[in-house]
């Protein structure tokens, strides 16, 4: 749900040193320096002079992550200087491209090429880099997130080394490389797996929780990209089901004018609104919420596949995102929809609902397990620390993962026994980074020390 569409700052206060900040403003830096690279060359000799001078590194793109995983007091690396299209090779249905270009002209290069990718998350403003290290995903019954999709990289590690890994070369460190979470280095270049541009039909309805529950499994298996949106406090949820259409079918797109209502005007002006009321008088938040249920109407539209998986997103919030187990979700759902009432919280924003296959990503959230995905957010100037933490007890105990660009509480120790290839990454990250040119408090607390 919204996304404010700002990218992260950089910016200089008199008599200061330069100050960065993430677009939701939960995380911030003063690094020593700022570079803006132009190429792997150039980027390659910035990393190496740092590192000889003892400073960290940390790369930014759009700086979409909700943690401290970009912070750095050292070299902070801008990488929207290198965001060109590098191979399109549409036999094989690849595109290389530089590790900085956001997605939303990765989407404009493929539609160029008629490509596309199969699967991809609601927000398009993240870099490739970003998105694909810190595991953004979508929904998908046999599709899984962008780092799935993955190819081959090229990777700038500490010594300024520039190593090209697929799952022919140097397989370990692409295994780690496709969600690293910047902790082996800067990637330079991205190679992504594509297929020839489709259609989605989307069909948006209304549903109440209790039959999106019951029918769970028929709605997960019967479509290709299904996820849901429950607004706490009611029973009411906003089911959405993609599917690719029968052959002969056309682009029958919203009008722009219902698009713009919709899309733009209601789910974020008129949003912004709502919360900002609910800022005011907390007491009212359930019934709001049971307003803007209602206020949904069902919709029925086919456009090119990706302006169907994302949408204009401006409302700022907090987000914590675990995947748990599938089989859980529904035991998971019965017991957050109680806690808002047992603990007295007030939660104006809708909790989401999304799913992925099992994949062999070592770091993927959906590692070696089908998985749901369940995203509790909250408006960004209502106090979120005791939702999350109430919420976060139940996901945790069902044998979640925490979404690595998102707020959570979990350290180490916890997350290494949620993946079965924990140590394996951490041997790769000792081997490229083994004076943790790379690592900063977000990274020691997740990972550890090198």
């Amino acid at each position: 749900m919204g996304v404010r569409e700002l990218r992260g700052t950089n910016r200089r206060r008199p008599g200061s040193a330069p100050e960065w900040r993430n677009w939701a403003g939960t995380a911030s830096a003063r690094p020593v320096r700022t570079a803006r690279p132009r190429d792997t060359a150039e980027l390659a000799a910035l990393v190496a002079e740092a590192a000889g001078r003892g400073l960290r590194v940390k790369a930014t793109g759009s700086g979409h992550s909700f943690t401290g995983v970009a912070v750095t007091d050292g070299l902070h690396v801008s990488m929207d200087a290198m965001a060109r299209p590098i191979e399109v090779d549409r036999s094989r249905g690849l595109v290389t491209v530089e590790a900085g270009m956001p997605l939303h002209r990765l989407n404009r290069l493929l539609d160029a090429h008629g490509m596309a990718l199969t699967n991809m998350g609601d927000i398009d403003r993240q870099t490739v880099s970003g998105a694909i290290s810190t595991g953004t995903h979508g929904t998908g019954r046999s599709s899984g997130g962008l780092s799935a999709q993955v190819s081959a990289v090229e990777l700038v590690t500490a010594d300024g080394s520039v190593l090209s890994c697929s799952a022919d070369r140097e397989p370990e460190v692409f295994a780690a490389a496709r969600l690293a979470l910047g902790a082996l280095g800067v990637l330079s270049r991205v190679t992504l797996r594509c297929e020839p541009a489709f259609l989605l039909r989307a069909v948006e309805t209304p549903m109440p929780l209790r039959r999106v529950l019951e029918d769970l499994e028929d709605l997960v298996r019967g479509n290709e990209h299904m996820e849901f949106y429950w607004f706490p406090h009611t029973d009411r949820t906003l089911i959405k089901r993609n599917n690719r259409p029968s052959g002969g079918a056309r682009r029958a797109p919203l009008s722009r004018a219902r698009a713009w209502f919709e899309d733009d005007f209601l789910s974020n002006t008129v949003y912004e609104g709502v919360n900002r009321l609910g800022c005011a008088v907390p007491a009212a938040i359930p019934r709001l919420n049971a307003v803007a249920a209602r206020a949904l109407s069902p919709r029925v539209y086919t456009d090119v596949s990706h302006r169907v998986f994302t949408s204009p997103r401006r409302v700022v919030f907090r987000e914590m995102e675990y995947a748990v187990p599938r089989a859980e979700l529904p035991e998971v759902l019965r017991e957050l929809r109680r806690l808002p009432e047992r603990y007295g919280e007030r939660v104006g924003f809708p909790v989401e609902v999304r799913f992925a296959p099992a994949d062999d990503v070592w770091l993927s959230t959906a590692h070696g397990r089908e998985s749901a995905y369940v995203a509790v957010h909250q408006y960004h100037r209502r106090p979120h620390e005791e939702w999350f933490r109430v919420a976060e007890e139940v996901l945790v105990a069902a044998g979640g993962r925490p979404h690595w660009g998102k707020l959570h509480r979990l350290g180490a120790e916890e997350l290494r026994g949620l993946y079965p290839r924990f140590d394996d990454f951490r041997r790769v990250r000792a081997r490229l980074d083994p004076s943790g040119v790379f690592a900063n408090p977000c990274l020691r607390g997740v990972l550890g020390p090198v």
